[in-house]
């Protein structure tokens, strides 16, 4: 028999979210049987799948030892470099430019340098972030970027500022302006784009229809700050946010991304950068209300370089 007491990261979920993300190895049919016959208890009584955890229950489980997980002193995240680009920090939240070329998140083959192993280095090195000390928190990203997209991330330091900021991002209340450089000039100098997105999987390659029953609608709004040549210097106002959406969008009305091979621009490499020519470059928080990060009403952040802009203009 063992106890678990809930912490405040902890607190505000569902028992078998919980129980899904302290015990990973825990088949969920196993779990919801445990429940069932009383191997787990909330607070000495029976519980159920949808109880929702308060700060400083205490769960009783009579379960098997090998679903507690041995926890190491040296962490995955630890093999990560600390080094982060902060634009901003408090104590809820830190708002980092990501460089391009790595990860948001580790992908299915694993790679040990992600954007958010870097955050909980950062905040292990800090003395805020000890995952002994955690049930099932652990700093995490509310927003995500490709791979060979730079820019702006925001890491949650906690489990209710992960919380309030993906509520916040659902509802638009936090704007996300990207810069890009396209090949040739769009025919309108700025334009609602609007359609449905559809994924290949296989290939981890979109397409944009007008409409399409299967698809996602997509919003983007765009407006071209310069042009010059063969490239036009274009800011993006991310209104939904899906997979690949900037660069299939733009693509479908003729002004494929600069060294966007996936989507019909030609291969560039110029100043060490390699890849489609997109920045993430400045967040805005809307009028925020009562919200509990209401105090970053109105703020805006933004990346300090960004590569292939200068002064408004075109920086190839």
């Amino acid at each position: 028999m063992r106890t678990i007491t809930i912490n405040k990261n902890d607190s505000g979920q569902r028992l078998d979210k919980f129980l899904a993300k302290r015990f990973r190895t825990m088949p969920k049919s196993l779990m919801y049987k445990y429940i069932r016959t009383k191997y787990i208890k909330l607070n000495g009584k029976k519980c159920a799948i949808d109880n929702v955890l308060s700060e400083g229950d205490v769960l009783t489980l009579y379960i098997k030892d090998e679903f507690f997980e041995t926890k190491f002193d040296e962490y995955e995240f630890m093999k990560a470099p600390k080094k982060l680009d902060i634009v901003y920090e408090d104590d809820n939240l830190i708002i980092i430019d990501k460089p391009e070329g790595v990860l948001t998140h580790p992908d299915k083959t694993y790679h040990f340098d992600s954007m958010v192993a870097r955050v909980q280095h950062y905040l292990y090195d800090k003395g805020e972030y000890d995952p002994k000390e955690e049930n099932s928190f652990s700093p995490s990203m509310a927003n995500r970027l490709d791979r060979n997209t730079g820019g702006l991330l925001i890491a949650a330091k906690n489990s209710a500022a992960l919380k309030e900021l993906n509520k916040l991002i659902k509802d638009r209340m936090i704007k996300k302006l990207y810069l890009c450089i396209c090949e040739g000039t769009p025919k309108k100098s700025e334009g609602l784009l609007t359609g449905t997105l559809t994924k290949d999987e296989k290939k981890n390659k979109v397409s944009v229809k007008k409409h399409s029953d299967d698809g996602k609608e997509i919003a983007t709004r765009y407006r071209v700050l310069d042009s010059r040549g063969k490239y036009s210097l274009v800011e993006v106002d991310l209104l939904t946010g899906r997979t690949h959406q900037i660069r299939a969008h733009m693509a479908s009305i003729g002004t494929p991304l600069a060294g966007d091979t996936k989507y019909g621009g030609k291969a560039l490499r110029t100043k060490g950068h390699t890849g489609q020519v997109l920045y993430s470059y400045m967040l805005i928080f809307e009028e925020l209300g009562d919200s509990p990060l209401s105090y970053l009403s109105g703020k805006e952040f933004r990346a300090k370089n960004v590569w292939f802009e200068k002064d408004g203009r075109v920086n190839l």
